[in-house]
């Protein structure tokens, strides 16, 4: 019970029980880490006489953490299955994440913008992972912006800082990114359109 408590504080109080349950069947060490930059969670598989290890950021909005939180489960039932023979984010992978997302959907645990958008991805088999860029923007309608905004919401040359302090002046989107100039070095940089940053002016040119 004080698994299902803890969980329910990060997640849909409704998943909880699910959650707490994965975990007990597959013998799964299961962390809430820490805000890491570079990934909203992690797998990884049995190793030297350890089990399965899944970690997901705690400052995530309780959908998104889910959502995570299945994908990651996808990965641990994938690699079951399939050890590393297939690719991480494959057919195998997406079988397992539409099915262990299945139990949510019918309990209509989201809300039905973030489930449509999740229908909408599982029937979508070019997309890489549940972090496809429709349904992870519906996921962060429900972030706390505590002050912030997303990059993509900025205009063109507009200023702004990332969490380190770095100053950049927004340029154009290439492909799935924006090219930014570091006004504190002069470095350009890809970043993701759902960046979050603090906005500092906009400039003309």
């Amino acid at each position: 019970m004080e698994k299902v408590n803890i969980l329910a504080q990060y997640m849909p109080a409704t998943a909880a029980p699910v959650i707490a349950k994965w975990i007990d069947y597959f013998q799964c060490e299961f962390k809430i880490s820490k805000n890491r930059a570079t990934k909203l969670g992690d797998y990884r598989h049995p190793y030297k006489g350890e089990g399965h290890k899944i970690s997901v950021n705690n400052n995530l909005n309780p959908y998104a953490f889910l959502v995570t939180t299945v994908h990651e489960f996808a990965h641990l039932l994938t690699w079951n299955d399939y050890k590393n023979k297939v690719k991480p984010h494959g057919t195998e992978w997406k079988v397992n994440f539409k099915r262990m997302m299945n139990p949510f959907l019918e309990q209509q645990v989201f809300p039905a913008d973030v489930q449509q958008a999740i229908v909408t991805y599982l029937g979508n088999p070019s997309a890489s992972s549940c972090t496809d860029l429709k349904l992870a923007r519906t996921l962060k309608r429900y972030d706390d912006k505590s002050g912030h905004s997303r990059l993509e919401e900025l205009a063109e040359h507009a200023v702004f800082s990332i969490k380190d302090g770095r100053r950049f002046k927004k340029g154009a989107r290439l492909r799935k990114r924006y090219r930014c100039t570091c006004l504190d070095n002069g470095k350009i940089y890809l970043f993701n359109p759902l960046a979050e940053v603090l906005v500092f002016e906009v400039s003309g040119t």
